[in-house]
């Protein structure tokens, strides 16, 4: 007589399967080898992570321990926001390997609102009260509005995304040049600074064209490294500020003051804020895709609300808005490692690092002329990429997109090339005048509106 099979012990079975089976997504690697990838996920977004507080604080007229704060705080930041967004709880965080970091968009409307006068004349640090008071209010705007934002990335379609991006470059390029001259300094232009920046550009671009894998992925950081060794040798290195550094200290919120809100840069941040939605929204759908967990309406909803509260977060502890680093997503394609817990680990070096005032202080001695080389190549390939992006757009069958792009960069230009081409209008509005990034961004919205009206046509597609 055959013997039945037990039911019980063939479910127990096909439950013992299904424990042992993670998707790589949630896979857990071997620790040195998960500590190796952590590493380079943190050395490929380190240069664009603290460009941002180094060039922010520069030009607000920060002092070296204030920027080496702003850095400290944005390293530490850049790590909780990736873990938010990696490990996730609740609905907050789209569970993916989607390393955060501070958005270029961000640069040009801070220093608008940090230098506005009508501001400044609360106290030396009203600029940056106001700054994160509208971080504070556009995260929780992200967070109230997360599920909406489908819907609202249809004000962004390429041709809108493309004209910003376009516009975010041209607006970091003057930076660029002027640091590449030494910074403001009385002489500036000497040829021993545009000859140490370009030495710095050279390397980068030798790296890119010569470079392999890891080492052309990290091609700017070691232009940075062969930059500082150059000027060492050429005596411009400064470094006394560092030996006064703590070697450790925790980074306090509201270090420069309690936040301050006013109407008009909260608006402007929210802007900025749904800018950056574009870009997260994107990389998540191409990760999905690269890590087999196409995004969803939910996980795209989830993705946007982790963004808000980091970005909350940021204005806290003295940083700014948070998004995905592009940068990283391309390295995932390049490894092919899909566990979202290998960038989380990168998330707590992010943090470890962030609570080094010397590290801090280091990079925020590094002579103007070795970042305004590096500048030349992240800022001058935002342009490109913004131009990449409007490769999509249709301008054979319709003279609506050449309107929507050539004025943008149009009004955008007036704010870079004569700042106070619109002093006449009324102070509180200056926030926005002086910002090409905002001019440039409601223009392309308004004139895509007008002419081409919110379609869905040319954004990605979600899964349901």
């Amino acid at each position: 007589m055959s013997r039945q099979a037990d039911p019980g012990a063939a479910v127990a079975g096909v439950n013992e399967t299904a424990r042992h089976h993670v998707h790589p997504v949630d896979e857990i690697l071997p620790p040195a080898r998960m500590a190796v990838l952590a590493l380079q996920h943190v050395l490929v977004m380190y240069t664009g992570a603290i460009a941002v507080p180094f060039i922010i604080g520069s030009a607000l007229g920060l002092t070296q321990a204030q920027i080496a704060y702003l850095i400290q705080a944005d390293l530490i930041t850049c790590g909780l926001a990736t873990l938010i967004q990696t490990v996730g709880f609740w609905r907050f965080g789209v569970r993916m390997p989607l390393m955060q970091g501070i958005t270029f968009a961000a640069i040009s409307p801070v220093i608008a609102i940090g230098s506005n006068p009508a501001i400044l004349a609360g106290g030396p640090t009203a600029g940056l009260q106001a700054v994160y008071g509208a971080v504070i209010a556009a995260g929780l705007f992200a967070i109230v509005m997360a599920p909406l934002g489908r819907y609202i990335v249809r004000a962004f379609p390429p041709v809108v995304v493309g004209a910003v991006l376009t516009v975010m470059g041209l607006s970091l390029l003057p930076v660029a040049i002027q640091y590449a001259a030494g910074g403001f300094v009385p002489d500036a232009g000497k040829p021993a600074y545009i000859g140490l920046a370009f030495l710095v550009l050279g390397v980068i671009v030798l790296l890119n064209v010569l470079g392999r894998g890891f080492v052309k992925n990290i091609a700017v950081f070691l232009g940075l490294l062969v930059g500082v060794v150059f000027a060492g040798l050429m005596g411009m290195l400064d470094f006394s500020a560092v030996k006064d550094a703590a070697p450790l200290a925790i980074v306090t919120p509201f270090h420069f003051g309690l936040p301050t809100f006013h109407p008009v840069p909260v608006l402007t941040m929210c802007l900025v804020v749904a800018i950056t939605w574009v870009e997260s929204v994107g990389d998540t759908i191409v990760v999905g895709e690269m890590v087999g967990r196409p995004a969803t309406e939910r996980t795209i909803a989830d993705l946007l609300r982790a963004d808000g509260l980091s970005t909350m977060l940021g204005g806290m502890l003295n940083s700014f808005p948070y998004t995905a680093f592009s940068e990283n997503v391309a390295l995932v394609n390049i490894t092919g490692v899909r566990s979202r817990w290998t960038v989380a680990l990168a998330g707590g070096f992010l943090v470890v690092l962030g609570l080094s005032p010397v590290l801090a202080t280091a990079i925020a001695s590094l002579p103007k002329p070795v970042v305004g080389g590096a500048g030349f190549v992240m800022f001058g390939t935002l342009v490109v990429v913004g131009m990449k992006t409007l490769q999509k757009i249709d301008f054979d069958t319709t003279f609506n997109n050449f309107m929507v792009v050539g004025l943008s960069v149009a009004m955008a230009m007036i704010t870079i090339v004569k700042p106070d081409f619109f002093q006449f209008m009324p102070e509180w509005s200056q926030v926005i005048f002086h910002s090409p990034v905002i001019m440039g961004a409601i223009t392309a919205i308004a004139m895509n509106a007008a002419l081409n009206g919110l379609r869905l046509h040319g954004q990605v597609a979600m899964a349901h």
